[in-house]
């Protein structure tokens, strides 16, 4: 049973309808980790202009959904898990590298490198050892993706967080978490 309460679009206070108006058009739904969100227009405001501005970034939306998947498994996220299937294939990920996604694994090996990376990120509270850092590198990485890899680590931890606090009734099909 959900622990925090989400919010109506039809009854949202202004600033939360603006907000949860515009994720429906994105989306074409509103997922209700958004309206539960929307219960403080900060933090709705907060997470959609955190992704927005990763989404500007070098890395791809693909890439930027299999390392949610690794932060959803990695963080017992059964709400996340799920609804980044169904957002990582909206991205074109593969469903073999949705399934292997969890496990910081994929097809591409400079994808599984940036996958590696974003584990061990969530792994070591950000005290990845030099050799991993280095394997990153390796893979083709410049820093500022590297900057990118964690920001996308930072921004899905909020969610995780967010919908295990929540108890988020999960509204997409759902997933069985890996075992990592």
């Amino acid at each position: 049973m959900p622990r925090l309460a989400v919010v109506n679009p039809d009854t949202a206070t202004p600033a939360a309808k603006v907000l949860l108006d515009k994720v429906e058009r994105a989306l074409g739904v509103t997922p209700n980790m958004m309206r539960a969100m929307a219960s403080s227009p900060a933090v709705l405001d907060a997470y959609l202009s955190f992704s927005g501005a990763l989404a500007k970034g070098g890395l791809t939306g693909a890439l930027r959904e299999q390392i949610a998947l690794v932060s959803a498994a990695e963080n017992s996220c059964e709400y996340c898990y799920a609804a980044h299937h169904v957002l990582g294939a909206r991205a074109g990920v593969s469903e073999a590298d949705l399934a292997a996604g969890g496990r910081a694994e994929a097809a591409d090996p400079r994808t599984a490198a940036a996958l590696r990376f974003a584990r061990s990120v969530i792994r070591t509270k950000g005290f990845v050892s030099d050799a991993e850092l280095a394997e990153v590198r390796e893979a083709g990485y410049s820093d500022g993706e590297v900057g990118e890899i964690i920001g996308a680590v930072a921004l899905n931890v909020f969610t995780n967080y967010f919908n295990s606090v929540g108890h988020t009734e999960v509204d997409f099909p759902a997933k069985t978490l890996p075992t990592v």
